[in-house]
């Protein structure tokens, strides 16, 4: 990286005294960091005045939350590890939703905080905050520095940690007198850390035995998620698929694993997944779960879920093996590795097994194509108001599989999971076990600044866009071409479906009663907007978003009591589904 020759050529960090803030910097040269999402303060001043003249980049922010969601972007749509600075005290407090964020999703990102000197910890001074202890249960692991001997190490430590196994936020928690002090700077050479085990080959036995449970089995079904993503083990999973030919499904952290357009591919599973996903891993007798965690909002009732099936579960953390659904066969190992060998011995006794369950195979995906043709996804459009599918079928189109799509979180969200195409990994991000709003535009950010080749298109929905409003300004100083749709329904969707179907359309508290003018708002600051609300608009209006070299704020007005569907009520099994709304009963 030439910003690492640079910086290597102008300081000579082993030849003389430099401040710990000179330090730190010198350590994220080495782990080839060239972006960090932050917001400055007082005890951070240090690290600033080193910022100042140093070739990293600083992104400032506009809130210390979207630090740490922009950092997410950046990792999401590269699979490296995203960096985040904020100061002490509410600096610090602002990150903790974005750390327990990429805690849930399995996000590789280290949080540098300020703390107060080291003399006025546990005094109550100004701007201090306990970080160490309040990031103690979002953070994969956490560190306060104390001494400046201790910083390189404990930063190349972090970098390893949030990076290796499974992938998680790491804090740094480091006082002012710390950044401030002077010390020799000595390169670490190795990371030895005897607590910290990683298991990633897999049981040998194990995976044999996996390689015969799929070919006996005779209705094989894969379900793929996340951990496919973070393990860099796509190509890995398409051949597992296609050496069985199995139906496969990807989970909302997983779409992009296996290509939307491959014939194996059935959709997104659970509460909002498709008729035929759902009743796939209903039914099958072998579910092939890989980097999954078998969550609530994929299983439903837990009991109910995958009733006739064994269970073959591929993770490398072990605390999931067993977690929620005991399996038949665990595998506790790094999922690209333990594909790559379970690939090669079902390659090897495939002759052996490949035409034992032909028929009932044949039979299996015959049904999975009934199920599919039966209920198909199939969006939404109406001549006379804009649907919100059919605002993703246009993103969709425009997109052709290749763009990245950043989501914030309701009913918007699980509309572009079910209709937009991702043709590769890292193009779909979304903020999936913590569901926090705000996430969509600062996460587009992060990807934007992380592939500049690529298009982006931030998602979002009236309520989550105000929550993240301020980052227009970070968009509009940095000319970041985002397209940002605003799907605005005025209402806090989700939560009003729910109220509707469930608390007897008692809509309490979730009107949004009022909203920017998107032409003038995107005016303030210095790039193109506008509103549109007819069918007819939809389709030129993206392609002039698409078509505008920079930044481009389009707030589209759409039905406003659309229901989400399919759907499984809360602790319903995920085959009883409700299909669509509740037609009228005839007198």
């Amino acid at each position: 990286m030439s910003t690492t020759t640079a910086h290597r050529s102008n300081v000579a960090p082993d030849s003389k005294l430099i401040s710990g803030a000179r330090i730190l910097l010198e350590c994220l040269v080495r782990e080839n960091v060239d972006c960090i999402f932050g917001y400055p303060g007082g005890v951070t001043l240090p690290l600033y005045d080193a910022f100042y003249d140093h070739p990293i980049r600083h992104v400032l922010v506009r809130h210390e939350q979207n630090a740490a969601f922009a950092a997410e972007g950046y990792a999401r749509s590269t699979g490296r590890v995203g960096v985040c600075c904020a100061t002490s005290g509410p600096g610090a407090t602002n990150l903790v939703t974005g750390l327990v964020d990429s805690m849930m999703d399995s996000i590789p990102v280290v949080a540098i905080t300020g703390q107060v000197s080291t003399k006025l910890i546990g005094s109550d001074a100004f701007q201090e905050a306990d970080t160490f202890g309040i990031t103690r249960s979002c953070t994969k692991h956490n560190f306060l520095v104390k001494n400046i001997a201790e910083l390189p190490q404990v930063i190349h430590e972090a970098f390893y940690i949030a990076s290796s196994g499974r992938p998680g936020p790491v804090l740094v928690d480091i006082p002012k007198d710390v950044f401030q002090a002077q010390a020799h700077y000595t390169p670490v050479s190795s990371i030895h850390l005897p607590g910290y085990k990683v298991f990633t080959e897999g049981h040998t036995g194990q995976i044999r035995r996996a390689a015969q449970m799929m070919w006996e089995a005779k209705r094989p079904f894969v379900y793929a998620g996340g951990g496919i993503i973070a393990a860099d083990a796509s190509d890995e999973l398409r051949e597992l698929v296609e050496t069985l030919n199995a139906p496969a499904v990807n989970t909302l952290m997983g779409l992009g694993a296996l290509p939307a357009e491959h014939p194996n591919f059935v959709s997104m599973p659970g509460m909002h997944g498709s008729y035929a996903a759902n009743m796939g891993m209903s039914n099958t007798d072998l579910l092939i779960a890989l980097g999954v965690r078998f969550d609530d909002r994929v299983t439903g009732r837990l009991a109910a879920f995958a009733p006739h099936a064994k269970v073959i579960h591929v993770d490398i953390d072990p605390a999931e093996i067993g977690k929620n659904r005991a399996p038949d066969l665990p595998i506790v190992g790094d999922v690209k590795r333990v594909l790559q060998k379970l690939n090669k011995v079902l390659q090897e006794i495939a002759p052996e097994h490949r035409q034992s369950n032909a028929d009932a195979r044949d039979a299996w995906w015959h049904q999975i194509r009934e199920w599919r043709a039966e209920h198909p996804l199939v969006p939404n459009v109406s001549t006379t108001e804009i649907k919100p599918q059919h605002v993703m079928r246009e993103i969709d189109r425009l997109s052709g599989g290749r763009a990245i799509v950043t989501s914030d979180v309701g009913q918007h969200q699980m509309w572009a999971a079910q209709f937009i195409r991702f043709s590769e990994p890292r193009l779909w991000i979304n903020s999936g076990g913590l569901g926090a709003m705000g996430f969509g535009l600062p996460a587009a950010i992060g990807a934007q600044f992380a592939r500049p080749d690529k298009l982006v298109f931030s998602i979002v929905g009236d309520g989550g866009f105000q929550m993240s409003i301020p980052e227009l300004a970070t968009i509009a100083n940095h000319g970041l071409p985002i397209k940002i749709v605003i799907v605005n329904n005025g209402y806090l969707g989700m939560v009003r479906q729910w109220q509707e179907l469930f608390y007897n359309n008692r809509l309490s508290q979730v009107e949004l009663n009022s909203f920017p003018d998107a032409k003038q708002l995107a005016g303030a600051y210095g790039f193109k907007g506008r509103t549109i609300e007819k069918p007819e608009e939809l389709a030129s209006a993206l392609e002039e978003a698409v078509q505008e070299n920079g930044p481009y704020l389009l707030n589209v007005r759409v039905s406003p009591y659309e229901n989400v569907y399919p759907m499984v009520p809360a602790g319903g099994a995920i085959n009883e589904m409700v299909l669509g709304p509740p037609q009228p009963v005839e007198a």
